[in-house]
């Protein structure tokens, strides 16, 4: 019987229907799953992001940022069933113009524990922050991720202490034998080492090697109350601000700083929020001054901060606290400030949400000014943005970003804002394009 070449090359009709079959499994598969495997393996953040001396740079141009904290993105997606929370805060941070996040890299012995034990890890939460990364690079955002907690939430250097008593290592009574007991900074190292050149599962790149990440955080809020003179934490930076350039030379790297001066900074002591934020161990100038250390962090809370409670009050605190760190920017460290967590509490006396707005304005607005400027001030990450149905994770600080249109506009117009200094980023144009048309 004669057989055309087709018929030939696929060895009769079982072979035609058996290629047929598989090429239908393919498109299905391909309609169901493409998006996921495109925006996965699409590279939405090519670039790294770089310092050259006070302002951060992507591709050759200046880059100041809007951005949020959204601590809570590991923890809550280790439920898969909740990763569509995790998707939906980064599409609305992207359509608001917003390029970067900080989130939390860490969950030390605790529920949902990323390390179960020193050198022990969980897969299962290491997907979680895969997963994360990953969709953080397919909406365009650049995350910062924190390594350790000095408080107790999610382990923190508490359990660090904890874990090395566990093993019969004498320590003293305090939490900070974390930044100077030897059996702890090993502990430490090897967190970083695991975190740092972990492969993502869903990209197949190594952390180390993923511009999606903007920058390593080593410690959220550090203080060392036991070493009031800064030489204990100032040690602990120097090394693992050192050893995590030795694995990823790619990453800028910060402290984690709240931004208070120490008692040998006399010029800058005025600006402390109150006399007790000089005996904390750290010291804003002398641990972001370290070469390793790329950029100084601050916080700004100053209702949490101060035992005055007048609104307008902590309104002029900020101003002089902001001014005062973007100069010492400019002309001591030279490198960028970042505010990496600004709050006002809803617990406040007579709060109302107009003064939360205007706290905002007045951080957005100096910010602002400095990037006009080519100052210092490289961005704003505001504490904290969560979604609907997370009560759980909320705070008095948190707020869903679209349930008051007016917050909502306050930080889009500063997208905007800064888009029109330095220009949108290739991820930001199709937003902006509707975004910025009527501003």
């Amino acid at each position: 019987m004669y057989k055309s070449p087709l018929s030939r090359m696929l060895g009769g009709n079982g072979m035609l229907y058996a290629v047929i079959g598989f090429a239908s499994c393919l498109v299905f598969i391909y309609m169901s799953f493409g998006d996921l495997w495109i925006g996965f393996h699409g590279r939405s953040t090519s670039s790294f992001v770089k310092r050259n001396g006070t302002q951060f740079i992507v591709d050759g141009r200046p880059f100041y940022f809007n951005g949020w904290n959204s601590y809570w993105m590991m923890d809550h997606c280790v439920d898969e069933s909740r990763r569509p929370r995790i998707r939906e805060m980064l599409q609305t941070g992207a359509k608001m113009g917003l390029t970067v996040c900080r989130t939390w890299a860490f969950n030390d012995g605790a529920y949902n524990a990323l390390q179960i034990s020193p050198g022990r890890f969980d897969e299962r939460v290491f997907r979680a922050l895969d997963y994360v990364v990953a969709e953080a690079n397919r909406q365009g955002i650049r995350l910062i991720l924190s390594l350790v907690n000095n408080l107790q939430a999610y382990g923190g250097k508490t359990q660090y202490v904890k874990w090395a008593r566990e093993e019969g290592i004498a320590l003293s009574s305090s939490n900070d034998s974390f930044f100077y007991d030897p059996s702890i900074r090993h502990y430490f190292k090897n967190y970083v080492k695991t975190v740092l050149t972990r492969k993502n599962t869903f990209t197949g790149i190594e952390y180390r090697d993923d511009p999606t990440i903007f920058a390593w955080e080593l410690i959220n809020e550090p203080r060392c109350s036991t070493d009031p003179s800064g030489d204990t934490l100032q040690d602990w930076i120097e090394e693992m601000s050192y050893f995590v350039k030795s694995i990823d030379p790619n990453h800028l790297v910060t402290v984690g700083l709240e931004g208070f001066y120490g008692p040998k900074n006399s010029k800058r002591l005025s600006f402390n929020p109150e006399y007790w934020a000089a005996d904390l161990g750290s010291d804003f100038t002398r641990n972001s001054m370290i070469s390793t250390i790329d950029f100084a962090s601050v916080h700004i809370y100053p209702d949490h901060w101060s035992h005055i409670q007048n609104f307008e009050y902590n309104l002029r605190f900020v101003s002089k606290w902001m001014i005062s760190h973007i100069e010492d920017g400019d002309k001591d460290l030279k490198k960028p400030i970042m505010f990496t967590e600004f709050g006002l509490s809803n617990e406040d006396l007579d709060f109302d949400p107009s003064q939360r707005e205007r706290f905002y304005k007045v951080i957005l607005d100096i910010l602002h000014k400095s990037a006009k400027r080519n100052k210092s001030g490289a961005g704003t990450l505001v504490w904290q943005f969560v979604v609907e149905g997370m009560e759980d994770f909320n705070d008095k600080f948190g707020i869903v970003p679209w349930k008051r249109q007016s917050t909502y506009q306050l930080f889009t117009e500063q997208s905007c804002r800064l888009a029109r200094i330095q220009g949108a980023l290739p991820s930001q144009e199709k937003h902006f394009k509707k975004l910025c048309a009527q501003r």
